[in-house]
């Protein structure tokens, strides 16, 4: 049976709301993880998920992403460079936030994380029969 061609602007961006991880980084010319790693450096980049954590870009999110590799690929643009030139351009970026180290509570003893540690993988072990 034979694919329905899905109409494109344009842009050359399908006409469809959204895309997910695979079909964003085809458009793009880039693997997924390329695209996961600039969620990382790119704060008005947030695709949606779903229940399953499956990505799914919408089309200005993936005409961002085009924005993206034209700078980083084209231009030759720095990953900071790119991120001001898009904050130049209305976008909203700037560094990313990066979460606080996590630090164990004081007073905790080895001997207590030990039996935590070994709850954990009775319970892991419980789940997996």
């Amino acid at each position: 049976m034979a694919r329905r061609a899905i109409p494109k602007d344009d842009s050359g961006i399908p006409d469809k709301p959204y895309f997910k991880i695979g079909e964003a980084a085809r458009l793009c010319g880039v693997k997924p993880y390329v695209l996961r790693y600039w969620e990382t450096e790119f704060k008005s980049l947030r695709p949606q998920k779903t229940r399953s954590q499956q990505r799914l870009y919408r089309r200005r999110d993936v005409e961002l992403l085009l924005k993206i590799r034209h700078l980083l690929y084209d231009k030759r643009y720095t990953i900071e460079g790119a991120r001001t030139r898009l904050r130049d351009q209305g976008h909203d970026e700037g560094p990313v936030p990066v979460p606080p180290p996590v630090v164990a509570p004081t007073g905790v003893s080895a001997e207590t994380v030990r039996k935590i540690k070994q709850g954990l993988a009775d319970l892991i072990r419980i789940c997996a029969e």
